[in-house]
């Protein structure tokens, strides 16, 4: 099932990178004649930039390695800062959570990393880092943003003194919101970033929605038992708290 990059796919020179600022450049001008803060803008577009150029050449070397420690301990960063940017949200202090955070991630996520890498991709090595990497990147990231929803949401609800099973519905359904509109409008609305990818480096459009779907599943259920697990587990720091 694994497939290679096709070599005749374009190569966007700098040259041509460059006007893809151009509109970024109008947007700017735009939220500065209209008094709203362009230097936030301007902040923000050069940190992406910078920030996507160090890790293109930080990934060129992890894909090359053949340690699979390299890979672990990738994998361990994204997933502490991923359980410690879930907790921003939540009024109660960071370091009294965050093992619960982390928990619920690590399962939540990792179960479903282990799944689609060993099973459904089937990798060889196991620890293949152009493939682990990436697939990592996406459940963490969900698991987090679903953790961080779902945490501000269980909060507010508690805070309005909801009994605790209500509240860990509705924490759960606002958690999902973003995934579930993802699924109705996939196709439809947009081609997500990795199909479109694909589909420019030569895939068959059938191949990558394949993968596509795998990706959809892998997102939906990640963020779905991290949220969950994270809830069940954050019920006494929050129902019981004076």
């Amino acid at each position: 099932m694994l497939i290679s990059m096709n070599s005749t796919i374009q190569t966007v020179s700098l040259f041509n990178l460059a006007l893809a600022f151009i509109p970024v450049i109008v947007v700017i001008a735009i939220i500065g004649k209209w008094q709203l803060g362009y230097k936030k803008s301007i902040y923000a577009v050069g940190r992406m930039l910078v920030q996507l150029l160090l890790i293109g050449y930080f990934l060129t070397y992890i894909f090359k390695t053949e340690n699979s420690c390299i890979v672990i301990a990738v994998l361990a960063v994204m997933l502490f800062s991923a359980s410690w940017i879930a907790l921003g949200t939540i009024s109660i202090p960071r370091k009294r959570l965050y093992l619960k955070a982390f928990g619920a991630i690590l399962l939540g996520g990792g179960v479903v990393l282990l799944l689609i890498t060993q099973a459904v991709l089937n990798l060889h090595p196991w620890y293949l880092p152009s493939y682990v990497i990436p697939l990592a990147g996406m459940i963490f990231a969900n698991s987090m943003n679903s953790i961080s929803l779902a945490g501000e949401r269980f909060e507010a609800e508690i805070n309005r003194n909801v009994a605790y099973e209500k509240a860990r519905g509705v924490a759960m359904h606002a958690a999902l919101i973003p995934i579930t509109n993802s699924l109705l409008a996939v196709g439809l609305v947009s081609l997500p970033g990795m199909m479109t990818g694909q589909i420019i480096s030569g895939v068959s459009p059938l191949i990558a929605a394949r993968y596509q779907i795998m990706v959809m599943c892998m997102i939906f259920s990640s963020a779905g038992i991290s949220a969950a697990l994270f809830l069940t587990l954050i019920r006494g720091d929050l129902v019981t708290r004076d």
